[in-house]
């Protein structure tokens, strides 16, 4: 496995769970008014776009390289 389809499997985990996380935080958020689950939220959904800038500009970057 290469360090390309290495950094896609690894950004796209991350950018699941991290999405999954701001999602749920939300949804507490919505149930029990609890500002730090507001918080989590917000940043972990911030954190999810950062993980699709990065990632686009990974591929970008390396985009002659080859995943095998």
């Amino acid at each position: 496995m290469s360090l390309k389809a290495f950094h896609v499997i690894f950004i796209t985990s991350a950018f699941l769970l991290s999405a999954f996380l701001g999602g749920w935080c939300l949804l507490e958020f919505s149930n029990s008014r609890r500002v730090g689950d507001l918080l989590l939220g917000l940043l972990s959904l911030a954190g999810s776009v950062g993980l699709v800038v990065y990632g686009r500009y990974f591929l970008k970057k390396l985009k002659n390289i080859d995943y095998f």
